[in-house]
């Protein structure tokens, strides 16, 4: 099966060929031909699924015909990277078709944008900075014919859902279509759905689990030891581009210049980046410039790099949803990618949460040359000096090298965990 299936006008299908696209994905298979007949939708599907292609399409081939320079599209991301993201695919698949789209969202200056929201067919918006224009009275949302939230799970997550309800009101109320899509699907969510969705077609593309091209590893550590075992990791794995969670933005920044200074090309992106540093960041990390980018859960929306080798947790993440969301960076486009995860004692309960998400046990790992017991003042020492020899990529694979540590992190006796050349279960 190709595009030509949906028989989109013939600029779509021109960009269609300029961004490479050849054979669609399950969703697009799926939810495409819904798209396309009008009809609301509710789309779940995980991160990489190519879900942006099935409401970008569609508005692309509606908006070709009809009434030019008023906004008849509206799409409503939790970041500006998933705007930006969103953005440039529209710019891409629409080259041919002469509609415009403009992105809208606070840390940039909004006298440019209401220029160019004049002239705007499709308006790609974060809720905070849209709500700004609509009370400026700079946009005018009165002629809009299709409606998408993405990531609707992540704007619930930010406390987004009341701005959306206040931009819902000043939407026609008939005859628009509204697609909704998101990776998970709490109660809130489920209630926004069932508000805005008018006879409503769901699609879901896999279930609530990491894909199977990811493989995972747990790494039992003490939380003093953290920065130095996740050196020692970037130094014993073969990598193309590794993508750090931490928990907090200090963190993060705070980690991206440890490992500059462990001579590792990294950078971070958090909230109190300006624009221009984030957006430096993410191209960056797209083109390897940086080959470590150290991210927030919520900085990190909205990137789409297709060769990310590695997702490395050094901060345990809140929810199994967020866990499935962070591994879902790597292991994409038919990529195999590896998961790695830094666990403490505190972490056990969201140990077991991730093994019930899964439905099996992560294996859990340790670094046969690591100083698992070292004092804390040994340990700022090792992170300082990196303890490894060569930048990442230098070395073969962690898993030539490594063992179980008996006797340590004894809570997670009902895991396997393996042994250089061997299996066998960590100490009751």
């Amino acid at each position: 099966m190709n595009f030509k299936k949906f028989l989109f006008h013939p600029p779509i299908a021109a960009g269609i060929a300029a961004a490479g696209y050849s054979t669609p994905t399950p969703i697009q298979t799926q939810a495409i031909p819904t798209v396309m007949q009008g009809r609301d939708l509710m789309g779940l599907a995980q991160t990489g699924t190519g879900k942006t292609a099935v409401f970008v399409l569609p508005i692309l081939h509606r908006l070709l015909h009809g009434q030019p320079r008023c906004v008849r599209a509206l799409i409503i991301a939790p970041t500006r990277e998933l705007a930006e993201q969103i953005h440039q695919d529209i710019e891409i698949l629409g080259s041919k078709t002469g509609l415009r789209s403009v992105t809208v969202y606070g840390g940039v200056g909004i006298q440019r944008q209401i220029q160019l929201l004049k002239s705007a067919d499709i308006v790609v918006a974060c809720p905070g900075r849209l709500l700004d224009h609509i009370r400026r009275k700079t946009v005018n949302l009165s002629r809009v014919e299709v409606l998408v939230l993405d990531e609707a799970d992540q704007m619930f997550d930010m406390g987004f859902l009341p701005d959306i309800r206040r931009i819902l009101s000043h939407l026609p109320r008939s005859d628009r279509q509204t697609l909704l899509f998101s990776a998970t699907m709490p109660i809130q969510i489920r209630h926004l759905a069932d508000d805005i969705l008018k006879n409503q077609v769901r699609v879901q593309v896999g279930e609530a689990a990491p894909a199977d091209t990811v493989s995972h590893a747990f790494y039992p550590v003490a939380r003093h030891l953290k920065t130095a075992l996740l050196l020692k990791l970037l130094g014993n794995t073969s990598t193309d581009a590794v993508l750090v969670f931490t928990r907090t933005k200090h963190r993060a920044k705070q980690l991206g210049g440890k490992l500059a200074k462990a001579g590792y090309r990294s950078t971070s992106l958090q909230g109190n980046l300006s624009q221009t540093r984030r957006q430096d960041a993410m191209n960056g990390f797209k083109s390897g410039k940086y080959q470590v980018l150290v991210a927030t859960d919520i900085a990190a929306r909205g990137i789409d790099v297709s060769n990310v080798s590695h997702v490395i947790n050094y901060d345990m993440p809140s929810t199994p949803d967020t866990y499935i969301h962070r591994i879902g960076r790597t292991g994409r486009a038919e990529h195999s990618g590896e998961a790695f995860t830094l666990i403490t004692d505190e972490d056990k309960q969201m140990v077991r949460a991730i093994h019930g998400v899964m439905g099996t046990t992560v294996e859990q790992r340790t670094l046969a040359d690591f100083n698992y017991h070292a004092p804390e003042a040994t340990a700022v020492n090792q992170s300082r000096s990196r303890g490894v020899q060569q930048p990442p990529g230098g070395r073969t694979s962690h898993k030539q090298n490594r063992r179980t540590d008996k006797g340590a992190f004894a809570w997670l006796s009902p895991q396997k965990a393996r042994v250089a050349g061997r299996r066998t279960r960590p100490s009751a």
